[in-house]
């Protein structure tokens, strides 16, 4: 007889590949509170839906596997902004290029800092935002991403990501020559 996972596996399973339940509920094609329900065990989901979970953990598990190190999941080119920046201006680009943070470097194009949304977010909201749009951005930056060359194990970029940092920069020869977010290990690594 085939003993099905029980709600604690699949949780462990989960969290083992590095998805969240909106991640996994996405890839199974699936709503997130299902899946919360499913791991709490106050749902018993139909067998064709608990597939499709596995599967979806299945394949992430597999692609993780199929890329090495940081260059097969890297996004380039990296868009960053200097520290002499205004805020304003860091804001546009994350909009234009719909992304939540930016290396900041400085006139040599050396990283010393990063600047998310949410660090604009409360700035903004803690104080006069008009002011703040005009601050540099070498004013609200945070610390630096930490930085990695392009035959970094896989492994090893997944446990930065999933510990701390929401990026890590690729450099090689002193130079910027990619960025891997956690939306790049999934679906560079995973969902390819």
């Amino acid at each position: 007889m085939v003993s099905l996972p029980t709600p604690e596996d699949i949780k462990k399973l989960r969290k083992k590949v590095g998805l969240t339940q909106t991640e996994l509920a996405k890839l199974a094609g699936v709503s997130q509170s299902l899946i919360a329900r499913i791991e709490k065990g106050t749902v018993d989901p139909r067998l064709s839906t608990l597939r499709r979970i596995i599967e979806a953990i299945k394949l992430v598990e597999m692609r993780a596997k199929k890329a090495k190190s940081a260059k097969d999941v890297m996004y380039s080119p990296v868009i960053t902004i200097k520290s002499s920046e205004k805020v304003k201006k860091a804001i546009e680009l994350m909009e234009k290029y719909a992304i939540s943070q930016l290396p900041v470097v400085n006139d040599n194009g050396v990283p010393v800092g990063s600047i998310t949304e949410s660090t604009v977010l409360k700035k903004l909201l803690s104080g006069e935002p008009e002011k703040i749009l005009k601050l540099k951005v070498e004013e609200i930056m945070e610390e630096s991403f930490p930085t990695i060359t392009p035959s970094t194990n896989i492994k090893d970029i997944q446990q930065l990501i999933l510990k701390k940092y929401p990026a890590v920069l690729v450099m090689e020869k002193g130079k910027i020559v990619g960025i891997i977010t956690k939306i790049d290990l999934i679906t560079k690594a995973v969902v390819k």
